[in-house]
Protein backbone atom coordinates (compact mmCIF):
# COMPACT_ATOMS: atom_id res chain seq x y z
CA UNK A 1 0.00 0.00 0.00
CA UNK A 2 2.65 2.41 0.84
CA UNK A 3 4.55 4.08 -2.45
CA UNK A 4 7.95 4.32 -1.96
CA UNK A 5 9.69 7.26 -0.46
CA UNK A 6 12.14 8.86 -2.60
CA UNK A 7 15.77 9.89 -1.20
CA UNK A 8 15.72 13.72 -0.34
CA UNK A 9 16.48 15.68 -3.20
CA UNK A 10 14.91 13.84 -6.12
CA UNK A 11 11.84 14.71 -7.32
CA UNK A 12 9.04 12.15 -8.14
CA UNK A 13 7.93 12.23 -11.61
CA UNK A 14 4.05 12.30 -13.09
CA UNK A 15 3.33 8.68 -12.65
CA UNK A 16 5.15 8.01 -9.72
CA UNK A 17 2.88 11.33 -8.19
CA UNK A 18 -0.51 9.88 -9.17
CA UNK A 19 0.80 5.95 -7.46
CA UNK A 20 1.43 7.80 -4.04
CA UNK A 21 -2.08 9.38 -4.15
CA UNK A 22 -3.57 5.94 -5.64
CA UNK A 23 -1.77 4.74 -2.24
CA UNK A 24 -3.32 7.30 0.23
CA UNK A 25 -6.59 6.97 -1.33
CA UNK A 26 -6.85 3.10 -1.02
CA UNK A 27 -5.83 3.48 2.83
CA UNK A 28 -8.77 5.88 2.76
CA UNK A 29 -11.20 3.17 0.96
CA UNK A 30 -10.28 0.46 3.92
CA UNK A 31 -11.30 2.73 6.47
CA UNK A 32 -13.43 5.50 5.05
CA UNK A 33 -14.44 7.25 7.95
CA UNK A 34 -11.81 6.71 10.86
CA UNK A 35 -13.68 6.75 14.37
CA UNK A 36 -13.32 9.68 16.45
CA UNK A 37 -10.33 7.59 18.96
CA UNK A 38 -8.54 7.07 15.71
CA UNK A 39 -8.66 10.83 14.21
CA UNK A 40 -7.48 11.34 18.51
CA UNK A 41 -4.37 9.09 18.05
CA UNK A 42 -3.64 10.66 15.07
CA UNK A 43 -3.48 14.31 16.39
CA UNK A 44 -2.01 13.23 19.69
CA UNK A 45 0.68 11.10 17.44
CA UNK A 46 1.58 14.89 15.79
CA UNK A 47 1.90 17.02 19.10
CA UNK A 48 4.29 14.34 20.45
CA UNK A 49 6.24 14.95 17.00
CA UNK A 50 6.12 18.53 17.24
CA UNK A 51 7.16 19.32 20.82
CA UNK A 52 9.93 16.18 21.05
CA UNK A 53 11.41 17.66 17.67
CA UNK A 54 10.94 21.58 18.32
CA UNK A 55 14.53 21.96 18.18
CA UNK A 56 15.18 20.01 15.59
CA UNK A 57 12.88 21.88 13.49
CA UNK A 58 13.77 24.77 14.57
CA UNK A 59 17.48 23.64 13.37
CA UNK A 60 16.71 22.80 9.94
CA UNK A 61 14.34 25.80 9.45
CA UNK A 62 17.48 27.70 10.27
CA UNK A 63 19.48 26.10 8.34
CA UNK A 64 17.13 26.82 5.06
CA UNK A 65 16.89 30.36 5.64
CA UNK A 66 20.69 30.94 6.05
CA UNK A 67 19.99 31.96 9.56
CA UNK A 68 16.24 31.98 10.74
CA UNK A 69 16.03 32.79 15.19
CA UNK A 70 14.78 29.99 16.95
CA UNK A 71 12.40 31.89 18.78
CA UNK A 72 10.96 33.06 15.68
CA UNK A 73 9.85 29.41 14.68
CA UNK A 74 9.18 28.71 18.30
CA UNK A 75 6.07 31.74 18.44
CA UNK A 76 5.56 31.43 14.80
CA UNK A 77 5.21 28.05 14.20
CA UNK A 78 5.51 25.31 16.59
CA UNK A 79 2.93 27.56 19.26
CA UNK A 80 0.35 28.13 16.86
CA UNK A 81 0.68 24.37 15.83
CA UNK A 82 0.29 22.88 19.26
CA UNK A 83 -2.40 25.49 19.95
CA UNK A 84 -4.62 23.98 16.83
CA UNK A 85 -4.15 20.22 17.71
CA UNK A 86 -5.11 21.03 21.49
CA UNK A 87 -8.08 22.63 20.48
CA UNK A 88 -8.97 20.11 17.69
CA UNK A 89 -8.87 17.11 20.29
CA UNK A 90 -10.89 18.89 22.42
CA UNK A 91 -13.60 20.05 20.29
CA UNK A 92 -13.26 17.18 17.47
CA UNK A 93 -15.36 14.75 18.48
CA UNK A 94 -18.65 17.30 18.29
CA UNK A 95 -17.56 18.42 15.15
CA UNK A 96 -18.11 15.06 13.53
CA UNK A 97 -21.19 14.18 15.42
CA UNK A 98 -24.67 14.56 13.16
CA UNK A 99 -25.88 17.42 13.20
CA UNK A 100 -29.46 17.62 13.40
CA UNK A 101 -31.56 20.46 11.41
CA UNK A 102 -34.77 19.67 11.79
CA UNK A 103 -37.41 19.36 8.86
CA UNK A 104 -40.01 21.39 7.26
CA UNK A 105 -43.03 21.50 8.90
CA UNK A 106 -44.67 19.87 5.76
CA UNK A 107 -43.44 17.37 5.73
CA UNK A 108 -43.00 16.60 10.20
CA UNK A 109 -42.94 13.97 11.61
CA UNK A 110 -39.53 13.42 9.35
CA UNK A 111 -36.23 14.60 10.19
CA UNK A 112 -32.98 15.91 8.85
CA UNK A 113 -29.39 15.83 10.15
CA UNK A 114 -25.88 16.80 8.05
CA UNK A 115 -23.33 14.00 8.44
CA UNK A 116 -19.92 15.22 8.36
CA UNK A 117 -17.85 12.65 6.10
CA UNK A 118 -14.21 12.55 5.25
CA UNK A 119 -13.98 13.47 1.58
CA UNK A 120 -10.82 11.16 0.75
CA UNK A 121 -7.33 12.42 0.23
CA UNK A 122 -6.28 16.53 1.05
CA UNK A 123 -3.25 17.72 -1.08
CA UNK A 124 -1.58 20.23 0.44
CA UNK A 125 1.11 22.53 -1.05
CA UNK A 126 3.25 24.71 1.37
CA UNK A 127 4.90 27.87 1.21
CA UNK A 128 8.40 28.64 2.15
CA UNK A 129 8.03 31.00 4.85
CA UNK A 130 5.95 28.73 7.72
CA UNK A 131 6.81 25.36 6.01
CA UNK A 132 5.81 23.97 9.86
CA UNK A 133 2.89 25.54 10.66
CA UNK A 134 1.16 25.95 7.28
CA UNK A 135 1.94 22.19 6.78
CA UNK A 136 0.42 21.19 10.26
CA UNK A 137 -2.49 23.80 10.12
CA UNK A 138 -4.01 22.13 7.38
CA UNK A 139 -3.12 18.77 8.54
CA UNK A 140 -4.78 19.49 11.82
CA UNK A 141 -7.89 20.15 9.97
CA UNK A 142 -7.88 17.35 7.56
CA UNK A 143 -6.65 14.42 10.18
CA UNK A 144 -9.94 15.92 12.45
CA UNK A 145 -11.74 15.27 9.60
CA UNK A 146 -11.29 11.79 9.42
CA UNK A 147 -8.44 12.66 5.85
CA UNK A 148 -5.43 11.28 4.61
CA UNK A 149 -3.02 13.66 3.39
CA UNK A 150 -0.93 14.41 0.75
CA UNK A 151 1.81 17.04 1.35
CA UNK A 152 4.07 19.13 -1.17
CA UNK A 153 6.39 21.00 0.40
CA UNK A 154 9.16 24.20 -0.82
CA UNK A 155 11.87 23.48 -2.91
CA UNK A 156 13.31 26.13 -0.61
CA UNK A 157 13.09 24.17 2.45
CA UNK A 158 14.99 21.16 1.74
CA UNK A 159 16.36 20.66 4.88
CA UNK A 160 12.74 20.92 7.13
CA UNK A 161 10.88 19.31 4.41
CA UNK A 162 13.30 15.94 4.54
CA UNK A 163 12.94 16.10 8.48
CA UNK A 164 9.50 16.57 8.53
CA UNK A 165 9.15 13.54 5.85
CA UNK A 166 11.47 11.72 8.69
CA UNK A 167 9.37 12.40 11.61
CA UNK A 168 6.18 12.00 9.80
CA UNK A 169 6.76 8.79 8.69
CA UNK A 170 7.29 7.88 12.01
CA UNK A 171 4.85 9.46 13.72
CA UNK A 172 1.50 8.34 11.59
CA UNK A 173 2.86 6.49 8.43
CA UNK A 174 2.78 6.90 5.21
CA UNK A 175 -0.76 5.49 4.74
CA UNK A 176 -1.73 8.49 6.52
CA UNK A 177 0.44 11.72 5.11
CA UNK A 178 2.82 11.91 2.66
CA UNK A 179 5.40 14.04 2.13
CA UNK A 180 7.35 15.69 -1.20
CA UNK A 181 9.33 18.05 -1.92
CA UNK A 182 10.33 19.83 -5.75
CA UNK A 183 10.09 22.66 -7.75
CA UNK A 184 7.82 24.27 -9.88
CA UNK A 185 7.21 21.29 -12.13
CA UNK A 186 6.01 19.13 -9.48
CA UNK A 187 4.03 21.73 -8.20
CA UNK A 188 2.44 22.01 -11.39
CA UNK A 189 1.96 17.62 -11.78
CA UNK A 190 0.94 17.97 -8.21
CA UNK A 191 -1.76 20.66 -8.79
CA UNK A 192 -3.28 18.42 -11.51
CA UNK A 193 -3.91 15.39 -9.22
CA UNK A 194 -7.27 14.65 -8.72
CA UNK A 195 -7.53 14.90 -5.16
CA UNK A 196 -10.57 15.23 -2.98
CA UNK A 197 -9.53 19.04 -1.93
CA UNK A 198 -6.50 20.92 -2.32
CA UNK A 199 -5.51 23.30 -0.08
CA UNK A 200 -2.32 26.08 -1.39
CA UNK A 201 -0.88 28.80 0.56
CA UNK A 202 1.47 31.37 -1.94
CA UNK A 203 1.39 34.00 -4.02
CA UNK A 204 -1.86 35.21 -6.15
CA UNK A 205 -0.16 34.33 -9.34
CA UNK A 206 0.42 31.33 -8.61
CA UNK A 207 -2.29 30.61 -6.86
CA UNK A 208 -4.39 30.96 -10.28
CA UNK A 209 -2.37 28.68 -11.75
CA UNK A 210 -3.24 26.01 -8.96
CA UNK A 211 -6.46 26.75 -9.41
CA UNK A 212 -6.15 26.10 -13.31
CA UNK A 213 -4.83 23.12 -12.58
CA UNK A 214 -7.04 22.02 -10.03
CA UNK A 215 -10.18 22.57 -12.05
CA UNK A 216 -9.30 19.80 -14.82
CA UNK A 217 -10.48 17.40 -12.47
CA UNK A 218 -13.13 19.84 -10.99
CA UNK A 219 -11.28 19.60 -7.04
CA UNK A 220 -12.34 22.15 -4.82
CA UNK A 221 -9.36 24.76 -3.73
CA UNK A 222 -8.85 26.51 -0.45
CA UNK A 223 -6.75 29.40 -1.28
CA UNK A 224 -4.89 31.20 1.24
CA UNK A 225 -2.89 33.92 -0.55
CA UNK A 226 -1.34 37.53 0.25
CA UNK A 227 -1.73 41.04 -1.33
CA UNK A 228 -0.56 44.19 0.71
CA UNK A 229 -1.74 44.39 3.67
CA UNK A 230 -2.32 47.96 5.09
CA UNK A 231 -2.14 49.92 8.36
CA UNK A 232 -4.07 52.54 9.58
CA UNK A 233 -3.05 54.87 12.16
CA UNK A 234 -5.85 57.48 12.65
CA UNK A 235 -5.01 60.74 13.77
CA UNK A 236 -6.41 60.38 17.56
CA UNK A 237 -4.09 57.93 17.98
CA UNK A 238 -1.19 59.87 16.97
CA UNK A 239 -2.51 62.86 19.01
CA UNK A 240 -1.98 60.40 22.06
CA UNK A 241 1.67 59.85 22.37
CA UNK A 242 1.53 56.28 23.85
CA UNK A 243 -1.18 55.13 22.08
CA UNK A 244 0.81 56.24 18.95
CA UNK A 245 4.39 54.63 20.39
CA UNK A 246 2.01 51.11 20.83
CA UNK A 247 0.91 51.28 17.91
CA UNK A 248 4.33 51.65 16.18
CA UNK A 249 5.43 49.10 18.41
CA UNK A 250 2.43 46.48 17.48
CA UNK A 251 3.17 47.47 13.60
CA UNK A 252 6.89 46.76 13.99
CA UNK A 253 6.64 43.59 15.72
CA UNK A 254 4.12 42.38 12.84
CA UNK A 255 6.81 43.42 10.34
CA UNK A 256 9.48 42.21 12.37
CA UNK A 257 8.90 38.52 13.13
CA UNK A 258 10.56 36.62 10.48
CA UNK A 259 12.36 39.40 9.20
CA UNK A 260 8.93 40.56 7.47
CA UNK A 261 8.03 37.48 5.14
CA UNK A 262 4.96 36.57 6.51
CA UNK A 263 1.78 36.88 4.27
CA UNK A 264 -0.40 38.90 6.99
CA UNK A 265 2.98 40.75 7.85
CA UNK A 266 2.19 44.65 7.59
CA UNK A 267 2.87 45.54 3.67
CA UNK A 268 2.36 49.43 4.05
CA UNK A 269 1.39 51.89 6.97
CA UNK A 270 -0.48 54.68 6.61
CA UNK A 271 -0.43 57.72 9.15
CA UNK A 272 -1.91 61.75 8.76
CA UNK A 273 0.55 63.96 7.51
CA UNK A 274 2.59 65.53 9.45
CA UNK A 275 3.75 62.89 12.13
CA UNK A 276 7.13 61.56 10.06
CA UNK A 277 9.09 62.43 12.10
CA UNK A 278 7.96 61.47 15.23
CA UNK A 279 6.96 57.96 13.61
CA UNK A 280 10.78 57.62 12.71
CA UNK A 281 11.90 58.85 16.65
CA UNK A 282 9.82 56.33 17.99
CA UNK A 283 10.61 53.02 15.54
CA UNK A 284 14.49 53.32 15.75
CA UNK A 285 13.96 53.58 19.73
CA UNK A 286 11.39 50.55 19.36
CA UNK A 287 14.14 48.62 17.23
CA UNK A 288 17.08 49.38 18.95
CA UNK A 289 15.79 48.24 22.17
CA UNK A 290 14.57 45.00 20.64
CA UNK A 291 17.42 44.35 18.39
CA UNK A 292 20.37 46.25 20.56
CA UNK A 293 23.17 44.38 17.68
CA UNK A 294 21.26 45.56 15.12
CA UNK A 295 21.35 42.94 12.08
CA UNK A 296 23.69 40.91 13.54
CA UNK A 297 21.09 40.36 16.68
CA UNK A 298 20.10 36.58 17.00
CA UNK A 299 16.16 37.71 17.28
CA UNK A 300 16.59 38.86 13.87
CA UNK A 301 15.88 36.46 10.67
CA UNK A 302 17.67 36.37 7.70
CA UNK A 303 16.17 36.11 3.70
CA UNK A 304 15.18 32.64 2.61
CA UNK A 305 17.42 32.87 -0.45
CA UNK A 306 19.72 34.86 -2.15
CA UNK A 307 17.44 35.83 -5.45
CA UNK A 308 14.87 36.93 -2.28
CA UNK A 309 17.46 39.12 -0.81
CA UNK A 310 18.54 40.91 -4.35
CA UNK A 311 15.06 41.49 -5.09
CA UNK A 312 13.76 43.10 -1.60
CA UNK A 313 16.77 44.74 -1.98
CA UNK A 314 16.18 46.27 -5.64
CA UNK A 315 12.49 47.24 -4.04
CA UNK A 316 14.54 49.40 -1.64
CA UNK A 317 17.08 50.88 -4.15
CA UNK A 318 14.28 51.87 -7.12
CA UNK A 319 12.15 53.42 -4.41
CA UNK A 320 15.14 55.94 -3.80
CA UNK A 321 16.12 56.15 -7.21
CA UNK A 322 12.78 57.81 -7.85
CA UNK A 323 12.81 60.13 -5.11
CA UNK A 324 11.70 58.08 -1.83
CA UNK A 325 13.38 58.93 1.37
CA UNK A 326 14.96 55.17 2.75
CA UNK A 327 15.56 55.25 6.66
CA UNK A 328 16.88 52.17 7.93
CA UNK A 329 16.26 51.28 11.82
CA UNK A 330 18.98 49.30 13.11
CA UNK A 331 22.41 49.51 12.44
CA UNK A 332 23.60 47.58 9.76
CA UNK A 333 26.78 45.74 9.59
CA UNK A 334 28.09 42.62 6.89
CA UNK A 335 25.95 39.06 8.62
CA UNK A 336 26.05 35.51 7.74
CA UNK A 337 22.63 34.81 6.53
CA UNK A 338 21.39 36.73 3.78
CA UNK A 339 19.85 39.79 6.50
CA UNK A 340 18.33 43.10 5.64
CA UNK A 341 17.81 45.56 7.85
CA UNK A 342 14.36 46.81 8.89
CA UNK A 343 13.69 49.67 6.72
CA UNK A 344 11.25 52.78 6.67
CA UNK A 345 10.21 54.20 3.07
CA UNK A 346 8.49 57.80 2.92
CA UNK A 347 7.24 58.87 -0.23
CA UNK A 348 7.43 56.09 -3.01
CA UNK A 349 5.54 56.26 -6.37
CA UNK A 350 2.67 54.51 -6.41
CA UNK A 351 3.51 52.59 -9.66
CA UNK A 352 6.86 51.49 -7.97
CA UNK A 353 7.89 47.54 -7.48
CA UNK A 354 7.21 48.33 -3.93
CA UNK A 355 3.89 49.60 -3.86
CA UNK A 356 2.85 47.29 -6.68
CA UNK A 357 4.25 44.21 -5.07
CA UNK A 358 3.77 42.12 -1.75
CA UNK A 359 7.47 42.79 -0.01
CA UNK A 360 7.11 40.17 1.96
CA UNK A 361 10.34 41.50 3.74
CA UNK A 362 11.54 43.43 6.27
CA UNK A 363 10.95 46.61 4.32
CA UNK A 364 7.49 49.04 5.48
CA UNK A 365 6.48 52.05 2.93
CA UNK A 366 4.71 55.03 4.58
CA UNK A 367 1.97 56.69 3.01
CA UNK A 368 0.38 59.83 4.82
CA UNK A 369 -2.97 61.32 4.19
CA UNK A 370 -5.01 63.85 5.24
CA UNK A 371 -8.38 62.97 5.99
CA UNK A 372 -9.72 59.03 6.64
CA UNK A 373 -11.44 58.47 3.95
CA UNK A 374 -8.49 59.25 1.64
CA UNK A 375 -6.81 56.48 3.43
CA UNK A 376 -9.87 53.93 3.08
CA UNK A 377 -10.42 54.94 -0.83
CA UNK A 378 -6.80 53.88 -1.31
CA UNK A 379 -7.55 50.65 0.44
CA UNK A 380 -10.58 50.24 -1.78
CA UNK A 381 -9.11 51.09 -5.12
CA UNK A 382 -6.57 48.17 -4.77
CA UNK A 383 -7.27 44.56 -4.44
CA UNK A 384 -8.48 43.19 -1.48
CA UNK A 385 -6.08 42.07 1.39
CA UNK A 386 -5.62 39.45 2.85
CA UNK A 387 -5.02 41.46 6.53
CA UNK A 388 -6.35 44.81 7.63
CA UNK A 389 -4.70 46.38 10.74
CA UNK A 390 -6.51 49.25 12.65
CA UNK A 391 -4.95 51.77 15.25
CA UNK A 392 -8.36 54.06 16.88
CA UNK A 393 -9.88 53.35 20.11
CA UNK A 394 -13.10 54.89 19.31
CA UNK A 395 -15.86 52.43 18.55
CA UNK A 396 -17.31 54.54 16.00
CA UNK A 397 -14.16 54.79 13.87
CA UNK A 398 -13.66 51.26 14.02
CA UNK A 399 -17.12 49.98 12.96
CA UNK A 400 -17.11 52.79 10.26
CA UNK A 401 -13.62 51.35 8.63
CA UNK A 402 -14.78 47.49 9.38
CA UNK A 403 -17.87 48.10 7.12
CA UNK A 404 -16.54 50.41 4.53
CA UNK A 405 -13.53 48.10 4.11
CA UNK A 406 -13.28 44.50 2.51
CA UNK A 407 -10.25 42.10 4.54
CA UNK A 408 -9.73 39.03 5.02
CA UNK A 409 -9.47 39.57 8.17
CA UNK A 410 -8.79 41.96 10.64
CA UNK A 411 -7.01 42.96 14.17
CA UNK A 412 -7.64 46.58 15.83
CA UNK A 413 -4.99 48.06 17.72
CA UNK A 414 -2.90 44.83 17.13
CA UNK A 415 -0.84 42.84 14.25
CA UNK A 416 -1.23 39.12 13.13
CA UNK A 417 -2.86 37.84 16.06
CA UNK A 418 -6.19 37.00 14.56
CA UNK A 419 -4.72 34.00 12.93
CA UNK A 420 -3.39 32.31 16.01
CA UNK A 421 -7.75 32.74 17.34
CA UNK A 422 -8.98 28.73 16.79
CA UNK A 423 -12.83 30.16 16.77
CA UNK A 424 -11.64 32.22 14.26
CA UNK A 425 -11.56 31.23 10.27
CA UNK A 426 -9.09 32.00 8.55
CA UNK A 427 -8.95 32.88 4.95
CA UNK A 428 -8.59 35.75 2.31
CA UNK A 429 -11.23 37.30 0.31
CA UNK A 430 -10.67 38.69 -4.11
CA UNK A 431 -7.41 38.71 -4.82
CA UNK A 432 -6.24 37.41 -1.39
CA UNK A 433 -7.95 34.09 -1.53
CA UNK A 434 -10.93 32.06 -1.47
CA UNK A 435 -12.21 29.14 1.42
CA UNK A 436 -11.34 29.07 5.37
CA UNK A 437 -9.83 26.69 7.48
CA UNK A 438 -8.56 26.93 11.48
CA UNK A 439 -10.66 25.32 14.24
CA UNK A 440 -14.08 24.33 13.05
CA UNK A 441 -14.17 25.93 9.94
CA UNK A 442 -11.02 24.06 8.74
CA UNK A 443 -12.86 20.62 9.52
CA UNK A 444 -15.90 22.19 7.88
CA UNK A 445 -13.84 22.93 4.66
CA UNK A 446 -12.41 19.36 4.67
CA UNK A 447 -15.08 17.32 5.08
CA UNK A 448 -18.34 16.73 3.17
CA UNK A 449 -21.56 18.04 5.42
CA UNK A 450 -23.74 15.39 3.82
CA UNK A 451 -27.51 16.30 3.77
CA UNK A 452 -30.15 13.74 4.96
CA UNK A 453 -33.73 13.34 5.11
CA UNK A 454 -35.21 10.46 7.43
CA UNK A 455 -38.94 9.71 6.22
CA UNK A 456 -41.25 8.58 9.37
CA UNK A 457 -43.02 5.63 9.58
CA UNK A 458 -45.90 7.33 9.42
CA UNK A 459 -46.61 10.35 7.16
CA UNK A 460 -48.85 12.15 4.67
CA UNK A 461 -46.64 12.13 1.59
CA UNK A 462 -49.07 10.01 -0.03
CA UNK A 463 -52.39 12.98 -0.22
CA UNK A 464 -49.47 14.54 -2.53
CA UNK A 465 -49.24 11.69 -4.85
CA UNK A 466 -51.39 10.77 -8.17
CA UNK A 467 -54.32 10.88 -9.05
CA UNK A 468 -54.68 14.55 -8.23
CA UNK A 469 -58.44 14.71 -8.95
CA UNK A 470 -59.17 15.21 -5.59
CA UNK A 471 -60.35 17.82 -2.96
CA UNK A 472 -57.96 17.02 -0.71
CA UNK A 473 -55.19 18.02 -2.87
CA UNK A 474 -56.58 20.48 -4.14
CA UNK A 475 -56.46 21.93 -0.65
CA UNK A 476 -52.61 21.19 0.25
CA UNK A 477 -51.74 22.60 -3.66
CA UNK A 478 -53.82 25.49 -2.49
CA UNK A 479 -52.11 26.15 0.90
CA UNK A 480 -48.84 25.28 -0.44
CA UNK A 481 -48.86 27.40 -3.29
CA UNK A 482 -49.98 30.60 -0.99
CA UNK A 483 -48.67 34.20 -1.52
CA UNK A 484 -45.75 35.08 0.92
Amino acid sequence: MNAPSKAHGQELTAAELKATLESLKQAYRINPYPEWSQRKAWLMALSDMIYDNKLRIAEAISEDFGYRSKNDTLLAEVFPSLEGIRHAIKHGKSWMKPRNEGASIWFKPASTCLMPQPLGVVGVIVPWNYPLFLSIGPMIAALAAGNRVFIKMSEYTPRFSALLDELLAKALGREVVQVINGGPEVAAEFSRLPFDHLLFTGSTPVGKMVMKAASENLVPVTLELGGKSPVIITAPTVANPGRFENAIARTLSGKSINAGQTCIAPDYLMVPEGCEEQLISHAKAIIDRRFPDGILSKDFTGIVSDRHATRLQRLIDEAAEQGARVVTLMKTADSPGRKIPMTLVFNAKPDSMLMREEIFGPVLPVITYKRLDEALDYINDRPRPLALYLFDDESKTQDMVMKQTIAGGVCLNETLFHIAQENLPFGGVGDSGMGHYHGKFGFDTMTKLKPIFKQSRFHVMEMLSPPYDNKMFAFMTKLLTRKV
